[in-house]
């Protein structure tokens, strides 16, 4: 019932389409952003309830010798194989839906962010974040300039990089979920002035949370 009283906007786009871009720009204004991807690492830490169960399923080979989850390893172990993918989504994803719900609980802006990467992909699940929001903002830009993103910035192989876009929704399906699309294809300078744009587009057509 938490969600029903604000007003969340839930950010998506592509590897390298600069979610965390624009969802830094609207954290500039003033507007409380969530972030999934951080949250999850909140609770991968050691003591959290969701690294045992993690444990428990993957098993100990997951663990670092200090106690923290090894990611790397973990994410071999789900590439590409679906079932221990949904393993880890079944442990993680309702976590981080609460814990975002109940970090927005006391806010008192007219609206928040939601940035969920793979908001898309996990739409079907009974706790998807999509059903809490009230509108969609995708993030985009072409698959080429990904491709040139994620080189850049992760050093990786064409190949590795096709596998990773492959393992995402298609672009056009993505974008056809969007209600708002910001197109990430220019400059920085240019990416700040629509996420003003559509932040005063909010501001005016939001209602204000109930109390």
């Amino acid at each position: 019932m938490i969600a029903k009283h604000y007003n969340i906007v839930a950010l998506t786009g592509g590897i390298a389409c600069g979610k965390t871009q624009v969802s830094n720009a609207f954290a500039q204004l003033g507007v409380a952003v969530e972030d999934a991807d951080v949250i999850a690492r909140q609770l991968v830490q050691p003591g959290e309830s969701a690294l045992e169960d993690i444990v428990a399923t993957f098993g100990k080979a997951v663990l670092l010798e200090n106690g923290q989850l090894n990611r790397p390893l973990l994410r071999q172990q789900i590439f590409g194989d679906v079932a221990k993918k949904q393993q880890l989504e079944q442990i993680l994803h309702p976590r981080i839906r609460q814990k975002m719900l109940q970090n927005i609980a006391h806010l008192n802006s007219v609206y928040c962010i939601f940035s969920v990467p793979l908001l898309i992909e996990t739409r079907h699940n009974q706790d998807a974040l999509i059903r809490q929001a009230q509108r969609v903002l995708v993030v985009d830009c072409p698959e080429s300039l990904q491709r040139q993103r994620v080189q850049q910035r992760d050093n990786l192989d064409a190949g590795i990089i096709s596998n990773i876009l492959a393992a995402q929704c298609q672009r056009q399906t993505r974008l056809a979920y969007a209600d708002d699309v910001i197109h990430n294809n220019t400059t920085l300078s240019e990416l700040h002035k629509k996420v003003e744009k559509l932040h005063q587009f909010y501001l005016k057509n939001f209602h204000h949370p109930m109390p």
